[in-house]
């Protein structure tokens, strides 16, 4: 590597070099700065206006702990199961679709009068009130079928306010008034510091509350903590944290306010039914019991034979199995009943109290899907498809149920009717006992019965009284609503704006690159052929051939003075006879520039210097150094029409640089060279002057340059910076893996000061 003072270094690259250039980037993404002023300029702009218009948002969550019975199947059986209770069996997805059912939602609407809000205006945005808003909103008789009414007040005074019109007029109105509109009978009272607000503007955005519902049934999250746990995490997004921990609280306590209730009401239900019970069986038994004493004080009965004895506890021990099948036939034949209903929304009886465990298990079953059918149905239209899959499971279990029910039913009718057979057979042994003694024996067996049963309903009774003095939701509320840090907002909005005026130039410069096949820098050359960069020339001012003067000094002239000196050592300090061929891969390059040039600055130097003009097509170097086109050239010596001194001229630059044009114009100049006419005259200028500088036809277009290559001492291949395709230097390497051009070095041509970061300063 080479520096001179005002020059462009030159870089002498001899392999591949493929590591990341980090300077190089940077000073190509530096090159771009504007661009990234522009955008910065753009984007924090509109950064502050988001950050003033914008306030930002808070992520609310929650979390509930659902006892699934599913996942607790050892509970302990109740007696409100063993007489008609509901099977409450729940399934995790099915409460989660109760906490986001429009029911549960529109009710936490309502109770928070989420459907009422309040805001005002500053110099950027509008400002939520919520529970600051200096009037409220009071809604005496809802008109349900509105959907939205904007009030702008002005609070004028203690007792008056200003509304506007929808005709742009201010109507003035008085505090604890009631009015009618569209949403009703509504009025309008002094709330929170009303006295320090007077001339302040609330607007009152009244919704339809299902409207409202809506809204939140999309924007509240209800979801499993994981696959395992039975937590459900509830999370809405909130301006205001407060509002969204109200919301999500409201809906953790009617949820649970709701399931308390259901049990509360069907525990009620049972103990009233248990209570009617045993209000009648302990009056039938204190009427039996009295009934006892008069019969005994009456006939003088003090006791009875060992046989009376043995036939009573013979009849209240049949007695005893047949009020059991009877209770067992009850809840059979309510089961029976419900599975011959044509409704699928009734409630569905437990089996608890049979002991057939097919049954329990079908009834249970059924359970579950009667409650996943009505909570699809609390959301959506019962002649929706999404009902077919699960009408289908019900009728088939309801099919399975009728046909275990029908069995279970028959084999029950049999034991009540051999129970009752026995009961017969009992009946008529006691016919020879003494009058008086069977007559007692009867009463006895009356009073026995109701005492059974009295027994049994009241042991009942108390386990549900147990049950309804504890009664608690089985769900635990595990955190209540807790708001995290704040969302978007001023500090959101301008890291994303500087990343914006970052990332949005820098995408743009390197698609720009990815997507550009130019070659912009000498990497670009150098990943794809080996051959050594000899020279940087960096493009002039001037857009005239001629850049090198021995009067003044520029980059330019700078650089092909460091080519000269190169090429002394590419020509292994040969003094006299040095050829150089200068080519390219397609016009517009700058090889007739290059070749111009260099040799204008050896011929400075004080050495022998001739120019031959071989691009026998496209002519340029006589225009160069302003010489007539009309002069024998290359072609007319070829052609044997002339001597070699007679197509020699000296330049106007300088008398050690002479040209051969390229003289009359020929239809196929490659033929020519193929003659042996071009190797006798190379060899006679070989001795007469010190540098022989070829300008040669681009090699991709004509196969001219190959022709002379063999005839040549070193080959200087002009490459332009954003002109030549990457492709080229494919189409070059080919070249040069066929030796189809000899001793080949790299003129890197046309450097623009900065373009694409890479350049000379």
């Amino acid at each position: 590597m080479a520096t001179l003072q005002g020059q462009l270094t030159t870089f002498t690259i001899p392999e591949k070099n493929n590591h990341f250039e980090i300077g190089s980037v940077i000073k190509k993404y530096l090159f771009h700065w504007p661009l990234f002023l522009i955008c910065f300029l753009i984007f924090m702009p509109l950064a502050f206006y988001y950050a003033k218009t914008t306030p930002p948002y808070y992520e609310i969550k929650a979390s509930l702990l659902i006892k699934d019975d599913k996942k607790n199947q050892d509970k302990q059986v109740s007696a409100l199961h063993e007489i008609d209770l509901i099977n409450s069996a729940k399934v995790i997805e099915n409460e989660i679709e109760i906490l986001k059912s429009r029911k549960l939602i529109t009710s936490v609407v309502e109770d928070l009068n989420l459907w009422i809000s309040y805001q005002t205006k500053d110099e950027y945005k509008t400002i939520d009130l919520y529970e600051t808003s200096p009037v409220k909103f009071v809604s005496i008789k809802q008109n349900e079928s509105f959907e939205n009414q904007v009030f702008k007040v002005t609070i004028v005074n203690e007792k008056t306010f200003d509304l506007l019109m929808k005709d742009g007029r201010l109507k003035r109105y008085n505090f604890n008034q009631a009015y009618t509109d569209v949403v009703g009978n509504w009025k309008l009272e002094p709330f929170k510091n009303f006295k320090k607000n007077f001339g302040k503007t609330v607007i009152i955005s009244v919704t339809n509350p299902e409207i409202v519902a809506t809204q939140y049934q999309r924007d509240i999250d209800a979801s499993l903590s994981n696959k395992l746990s039975s937590t459900v995490v509830l999370t809405v997004n909130d301006r205001i944290a407060e509002r969204g921990k109200a919301i999500l609280n409201g809906l953790l306590t009617n949820y649970n306010l709701g399931t308390t209730n259901e049990k509360d009401k069907d525990l009620k239900n049972t103990i009233d039914f248990l209570d009617k019970k045993i209000a009648e069986l302990a009056g039938d038994l204190g009427t039996s019991e009295k009934g006892i004493e008069n019969f005994k004080s009456s006939k003088g009965l003090t006791d009875i034979s060992m046989q009376s004895k043995v036939s009573l506890e013979n009849l209240q021990a049949n007695d005893n199995k047949l009020n059991e099948a009877n209770i067992q036939l009850d809840i059979i034949n309510r089961i029976d009943t419900y599975v011959n209903s044509a409704q699928n929304s009734d409630k569905v009886p437990s089996a608890n109290g049979i002991t057939d465990d097919g049954l329990a298990s079908l009834i249970e079953k059924l359970s579950k899907l009667q409650l996943e059918y009505q909570q699809l149905a609390a959301n959506t239209p019962e002649t929706s498809p999404e009902f077919d899959p699960i009408n289908r499971q019900i009728k088939t279990t309801r099919s399975s149920i009728k046909e275990s029910v029908k069995n279970i039913k028959a084999s029950l009718q049999s034991k009540r009717d051999r129970f009752q057979s026995l009961g017969s057979n009992f009946e008529t042994s006691i016919k020879n006992i003494p009058t008086q003694e069977r007559e007692y024996i009867n009463i006895k067996r009356e009073q026995s019965s109701k005492e059974s049963l009295y027994t049994y309903y009241l042991q009942k009774r108390e386990e549900a009284s147990a049950n309804y003095a504890a009664i608690l939701t089985d769900d635990k509320i595990i955190d209540q609503a807790y708001a995290g840090l704040p969302k978007g907002g001023g500090k959101i909005a301008y890291a994303c704006a500087m990343l914006l005026a970052l990332a949005l130039p820098t995408g743009l410069i390197y698609g720009r690159t990815l997507l550009g096949n130019k070659i912009l820098k000498t990497t670009d050359i150098s990943h794809i052929i080996d051959n050594q960069i000899i020279a940087e020339i960096p493009l002039g001012p001037s857009k005239k051939t001629i850049a090198v003067s021995d009067k003044f000094s520029t980059p330019t002239s700078e650089q092909f003075r460091a080519l000269r000196t190169r090429l002394h050592y590419l020509h292994k300090d040969r003094e006299k006879g040095r050829v150089t061929l200068v080519t390219s891969s397609i016009p517009g390059e700058g090889k007739s520039f290059i070749s111009a040039n260099l040799s204008i600055s050896l011929a400075y130097t004080e050495r022998k210097v001739i120019i031959l003009e071989l691009d026998m097509r496209k002519p340029k170097i006589a225009d160069a150094f302003s010489l007539p086109n009309e002069q024998l050239g290359l072609s007319d010596y070829f052609l044997g029409n002339v001597a070699i001194d007679a197509i020699i001229q000296q330049s106007s630059i300088t008398s050690n640089l002479d040209v051969i044009s390229s003289g009359t114009l020929i239809l196929n100049p490659s033929e020519l060279l193929e003659r042996k006419e071009l190797r006798i005259l190379i060899t006679e200028l070989r001795k007469i002057y010190d540098d022989i500088i070829i300008d040669s036809p681009p090699v991709h277009l004509v196969p001219d340059a190959t022709i002379v290559s063999p005839l040549t001492d070193v080959c200087l291949y002009v490459i332009r910076q954003g002109f030549t395709n990457k492709t080229e230097l494919v189409f070059l390497n080919t070249l040069l893996e066929q030796n189809q051009l000899l001793n080949t070095n790299i003129v890197f041509n046309g450097l623009k000061k900065q373009k694409y970061g890479y350049g000379y300063s």
